[in-house]
């Protein structure tokens, strides 16, 4: 784990798959129980990695191709990690954080074709050690994910960089999540996000709440480095 002093939840999944909703109804649920939480964000989270940010997500670094996009989510992602998310783990803060290195590893790695090595290598160095307790992977067939996000962006804002790419990309990158949980299960769980959203957030509370208690029943350890 990251840290025994905290836990550290990321949440992952393709575009309109329910992440921020669920976020927020799990950190009021954490809060009521007496928690410290903190919710943030990738690319973001930092004020060093919300200015990336805004570069990634208006397509202004596309023209430089997915090698220079991928090492630009990195930077923010050590920036983030250094400023935000390892103190509060420190501080025994649970920490909630909308995608994290398995969203570089999907949209970069798999369908950005570059060579996991290189991957990898970038994910060492950006997290320094600092790898999520736990990851929840919200499952959603494309199609109709991408229908969510793209009445979301109707309601507010343009669709962003990704999720104006190619259905196939989208499903794509859905297998490719799953392939993930399927090699690390110790740490990834997928719940299926076509269900009610009260029905995810229990079964997510329920996951969350077992690892707590897993927590609280370990030993002090110092930060394992990522591998």
């Amino acid at each position: 784990m990251a840290d025994a002093t905290g836990l550290f939840v990321s949440f992952e999944g393709g575009e309109g798959a329910g992440k921020s909703t669920q976020i927020r109804r799990l950190a009021e649920r954490l809060r009521g129980l007496g928690h410290n939480v903190l919710v943030t964000r990738e690319p973001g989270g930092s004020p060093g990695a919300e200015a990336v940010r805004h570069v990634l997500l208006s397509g202004a670094a596309e023209m430089f191709g997915t090698r220079m996009e991928a090492i630009l989510f990195a930077a923010a992602r050590n920036d983030h990690v250094e400023e935000v998310i390892r103190p509060a783990l420190a501080r025994g803060t649970i920490v909630l954080c909308d995608r994290f290195m398995d969203s570089s590893r999907v949209y970069q790695g798999v369908t950005g074709n570059l060579e996991p090595d290189f991957i990898e290598a970038l994910q060492r160095v950006a997290v320094n050690g600092v790898v999520p307790d736990c990851t929840l992977i919200l499952d959603i067939p494309a199609e109709i994910g991408l229908e969510r996000a793209r009445r979301r962006a109707s309601a507010t804002a343009a669709p962003d960089r990704f999720e104006k790419e190619e259905m196939q990309t989208h499903e794509k990158r859905r297998e490719a999540f799953l392939d993930i949980a399927a090699r690390d299960p110790g740490r990834c769980h997928v719940v299926d996000a076509q269900r009610p959203e009260d029905a995810i957030a229990d079964e997510i509370a329920d996951i969350i709440e077992e690892r707590l208690t897993l927590t609280d029943n370990m030993p002090a350890s110092s930060p394992e480095v990522a591998q």
